[in-house]
C-alpha cells in the first residue's frame, strides 16, 4: 500500500512539473508564383547587365519568410519564467535552408521573464530594425519597407543581449546590444568590430500607436559607419491609426553614415526613407492594402518610389491566399529594385538598369502551424 502511495505521489509531482513547462513546435510555409518585368539580362565586359527582360518563376517567401522553430517556457516560481526560442528559415519551393547563419539563423535565444520586470534574452535574434514590421502596410513582405534600403530593415543579430519592458500606462521599451566579441571595445581601426544595437519606445492606445527607434550597425572591418545599406545609424518615427475597418500606417527613416564614399547610383552616404499606406479589413477574412514607399539618396544616387496594391483572404485561421502588384520608378541615377537587392547594376544583383523601372505581380498561399 505504501509503495502504491509513493508511486502515486511521484506521478503527481511529475505531472505538476510537466504542467509548469512547455515546448511548442511552430512554423510557416509561404509559396507562390511571380512575374516580373525590368529584370536585368546579359553580362557585358565590365560585368554590368546589357539589357532588360521579364521572367516568370515559382517563389518562396514573397508574402512572408518560410520558417520553422521551437519555443519553450518553464515556470520556476515567484512570477519568473525561463524562455528559449530556436528558429530557422528555408525555401518552400526547394526545401533548401537556412538562408545563412546556421540552422537557427533567425532566433537562438535563452533568457528569463517576469510579468512585473520584463524579459531579458541572450543569443541571436532578428535585429531591432525589424521593429518597423508593425508599421508597414505589407508587413515587410518581399516588396515593401526593406526594398528601398536594400535589406537594412530586416537583418539578424548575433551575440545579442535584449530587454523588453512590461507595458506601463501604454508605454513599453525595447533595447538590444550585440557584442562584437573583439579585443578592443571601441575599435582601433584594425580589430574587427561589427557591434550592433538600438532602442525603441512605443506608445499604444485604442486609437493609435507610435514608435520611436534608433539603431546602429557597425562595419566589422573597422567599427565605423561606412555604407547606409550595411553599416549605418538609423532613426525611425512610425505611426499606426486604427479607425474601425481601416488601419492607416506611416513611417520616416533617416539613415546616416560617417565615412561612406559614394558612386552615383550605388553608394550614397545618406538616405531619407518614408512610406504610407492603408489597410481595409473589408470582411473578417478579406483585407485590401495600398501603399507607397519612397527613398531619396544623396551624392547623386537619386531616388525611387514603389507603388503597390494587394491583399489577402483567410481560408481559415492558419491559411491565407495573398496577392501583390507593385512597380518601382527610379530617377535617372538610381537602380532600386522591388526586391531588397544588394547595391550595384550587374545582372547578379537583380536590380533594374540605372534609371529604369521594374514591375511585378505575385500570388501565393501561406500556411502557419
Amino acid at each position: 500500500m505504501k509503495k502504491a502511495l509513493l508511486a502515486a505521489s511521484l506521478l503527481s509531482i511529475g505531472v505538476a512539473a510537466h504542467a509548469q513547462s512547455s515546448v511548442t513546435l511552430y512554423g510557416r510555409l509561404d509559396a507562390g508564383l511571380e512575374y516580373m518585368t525590368g529584370v536585368p539580362t546579359g553580362v557585358g565586359a565590365n560585368g554590368q547587365a546589357t539589357g532588360s527582360g521579364h521572367r516568370f518563376k515559382a517563389e518562396s517567401g514573397d508574402w512572408g519568410t518560410s520558417l520553422w522553430g521551437l519555443k519553450g517556457v518553464e515556470d520556476i516560481g515567484g512570477g519568473n519564467k525561463v524562455l528559449f526560442q530556436l528558429e530557422g528559415s528555408f525555401n518552400t519551393m526547394t526545401g533548401a535552408g537556412p538562408g545563412g547563419g546556421g540552422l537557427f539563423n533567425r532566433w537562438a535565444t535563452v533568457g528569463m521573464s517576469n510579468d512585473a520586470y520584463g524579459t531579458l534574452l541572450l543569443g541571436r535574434e532578428l535585429f531591432i530594425s525589424n521593429g518597423v514590421w508593425d508599421f508597414d502596410p505589407f508587413g515587410q513582405s518581399n516588396w515593401s519597407s526593406a526594398s528601398l534600403v536594400r535589406g537594412r530593415n530586416w537583418p539578424q543579430s548575433s551575440n545579442n543581449i535584449s530587454y523588453q519592458s512590461p507595458k506601463i500606462a501604454g508605454f513599453d521599451f525595447y533595447g538590444q546590444y550585440a557584442l562584437s566579441n573583439a579585443t578592443n571595445w571601441n575599435g582601433n581601426g584594425t580589430t574587427a568590430q561589427g557591434r550592433e544595437g538600438g532602442a525603441q519606445v512605443t506608445y499604444t492606445s485604442a486609437l493609435f500607436q507610435v514608435r520611436g527607434m534608433y539603431d546602429e550597425i557597425r562595419n566589422p572591418a573597422n567599427g565605423q559607419f561606412t555604407d547606409p545599406f550595411t553599416a549605418s545609424r538609423e532613426y525611425t518615427a512610425a505611426v499606426n491609426v486604427f479607425l474601425g475597418q481601416f488601419k492607416i500606417q506611416g513611417a520616416y527613416q533617416a539613415i546616416r553614415t560617417s565615412g561612406g564614399t559614394a558612386t552615383a547610383g550605388q553608394a550614397p552616404t545618406s538616405l531619407d526613407h518614408e512610406w504610407g499606406g492603408i489597410t481595409w479589413q473589408a470582411t473578417p477574412a478579406a483585407a485590401l492594402i495600398a501603399a507607397v514607399y519612397h527613398v531619396n539618396a544623396n551624392k547623386g544616387a537619386g531616388n525611387a518610389t514603389i507603388y503597390t496594391i494587394g491583399g489577402s483572404y483567410n481560408l481559415s485561421k492558419r491559411t491565407l491566399l495573398d496577392i501583390q502588384i507593385a512597380t518601382v520608378r527610379n530617377s535617372k541615377t538610381a537602380n532600386f529594385g522591388l526586391n531588397a537587392n544588394n547595391e550595384g547594376d550587374t545582372a547578379a544583383t537583380d536590380n533594374p538598369l540605372i534609371g529604369h523601372s521594374q514591375s511585378g505581380v505575385y500570388a501565393g498561399i501561406q500556411h502557419s502551424f
